[in-house]
């Protein structure tokens, strides 16, 4: 179980990494609610951990230790992984029936998950008196080594972190739509022209509601202090639009507004035509 969990720290540390590297809106994620969601799921890995020790660790234990005997007495060690994989290949085979996933996606949960279910199934296997102490001193010096590798990775930018691109107010000059007709055309002399654009609000059900906006007005470009906190204020006698942010790349710069709870990352996107 402390196994599995160290894995799962590691593979949700690799993951807030690599999801720093994504392009994404400018929430930067609410960390404060990261924080205090910790204890709820470690709770909920060391449940699950539980049941993934019972209905796959330890029968895997179990089974490996058969072939070897009844071939010859030896207790090699690789019959873990075929078994893993073994007992596998069912499950991923019914979840691709039940959801197709393309060939390549499916080999590689495979593999993953043979990896991730075969290093717990061998330690458990160990001939070792009481490893609880050095899988778990090992595993957080794991975890502190691949958060620490991460920072060093993004200051020297091995990694790069996303960035939204920095624009100036000519490069909002002209029209931006969002792919279905609706468009905002900006011209250099600070006026703004809406074509059907949506401007998105709760009803009485807290329902997001979409509704097509036209009408002219004025727009101003706010820098901000970093590239996240760019802005475009249009202000349209007809519209009540919250301000647009500056998302994309550099290559296919967007303005976007948040539909709904801005946590969902529901987002309505204008590209430059």
């Amino acid at each position: 179980m402390v196994t599995l969990f160290v894995e799962a720290v590691l593979a949700l540390e690799a993951a807030v990494l690599y999801g720093q590297t994504l392009e994404s809106p400018n929430t930067g994620g609410n960390y404060a609610l990261g924080v205090l969601a910790l204890p709820f799921l470690a709770a909920a890995g060391a449940v699950l951990a539980a049941v993934i020790s019972v209905a796959f660790v330890l029968p895997t234990v179990r089974l490996s230790r058969r072939p070897g005997r009844r071939s010859g007495g030896r207790d090699a060690w690789w019959w873990v992984p075929l078994i893993v994989a073994a007992l596998l290949a069912p499950i991923l085979a019914g979840a691709a029936l039940t959801d197709p996933v393309d060939r390549q996606s499916a080999l590689a949960s495979w593999a993953l998950a043979t990896v991730t279910l075969t290093v717990p199934a061998l330690i458990g296997r160990s001939r070792r008196r009481k490893p609880l102490r050095a899988v778990a001193a090992w595993g957080l010096l794991a975890a502190i080594g691949v958060g620490a590798l991460g920072a060093v990775a993004f200051q020297t930018d091995v990694l790069q972190a996303y960035r939204p691109p920095t624009i100036s107010p000519a490069a909002l000059v002209g029209t931006w739509a969002d792919g279905t007709g609706a468009a905002l055309t900006f011209t250099a002399d600070g006026r703004v022209t809406s074509s059907g654009v949506e401007e998105h609000e709760l009803d009485e059900d807290f329902t997001v509601v979409a509704k097509a906006c036209t009408g002219e007005g004025t727009w101003t470009y706010v820098a901000g202090g970093d590239p996240w906190s760019q802005e475009v204020d249009v202000d349209l006698p007809e519209c009540e639009w919250p301000s647009w942010n500056v998302g994309g790349t550099r290559e296919r710069t967007t303005l976007y507004q948040y539909v709904g709870d801005p946590d969902s990352w529901d987002l309505y996107e204008l590209s430059r035509v």
